[in-house]
């Protein structure tokens, strides 16, 4: 995820997931990727700066949220996205070791995950 901190200290992350749908159709498998726009704020971003990966399996319960901006050109646009609320790391606990690198522990933050 991309991690930005805003005044006062308050993390913000965002990053696409994709998710597909698979459906038969005329008898072939079909495949339909959708891509999200995903917001977490304060501990739920560290958390995810510190153990979510490209590629890895996640669950996010959050509330859709549709906002506009101007682009450089100064046109009004609009994105929706997902405001997670919670996350769930989904596979093994050793797909999510924390990367050191990437910062403090920030275990204690935690408690409303589930592993």
């Amino acid at each position: 995820p991309e991690v930005r901190y805003l005044d006062g200290g308050v993390s913000v992350a965002s990053f696409p997931l994709a998710t597909t749908e698979t459906f038969n159709k005329e008898g072939r498998k079909v495949e339909q990727t959708e891509w999200h726009n995903i917001v977490l704020w304060r501990s739920l971003a560290d958390v995810a700066a510190k153990y979510l990966q490209k590629g890895k399996l996640v669950y996010i319960e959050g509330k859709l949220r549709t906002r506009s901006f101007e682009d450089k050109e100064g046109v009004k646009k609009y994105t929706t996205e997902i405001v997670a609320e919670n996350f769930t790391m989904l596979g093994r606990k050793t797909d999510f070791e924390a990367d050191p690198a990437k910062g403090p522990d920030v275990s204690e933050n935690i408690d409303p995950l589930t592993y």
